[in-house]
């Protein structure tokens, strides 16, 4: 019974991680406004000085969120910039955990 828990964990963490990578991308493009429009998604918890971000609630959602957020900024090049950052992150996770805005 361990195992669904372990899994639960590890793509807890690949969310995190997906997360982080993704603001990381479009600050590179946009600079700090990339780190406050990630803060209005309210499922993320971020602390920018310490590159770290933790999603809670479902986060197939937060992401999806975040990334909308980015396109509305900057259209579909915002998009394909996320899908590109996080592209082996998606990798290790089964497809139907994939957040679809990624897909």
């Amino acid at each position: 019974m361990d195992e669904p828990n372990a899994t639960k964990i590890d793509s807890n963490a690949i969310f995190d991680e997906i997360a982080e990578k993704i603001i990381e991308q479009q600050e590179a493009i946009i600079g700090p406004i990339a780190v406050e429009q990630a803060k209005q998604i309210h499922e993320l918890k971020i602390d920018w000085p310490q590159h770290s971000v933790g999603v809670s609630g479902n986060p197939q959602k937060a992401i999806d969120e975040l990334v909308e957020e980015y396109k509305k900024l900057f259209g579909q090049l915002a998009v394909e910039s996320c899908k590109q950052a996080v592209e082996k992150l998606l990798a290790r996770l089964p497809e139907n955990q994939q957040p679809s805005t990624l897909k």
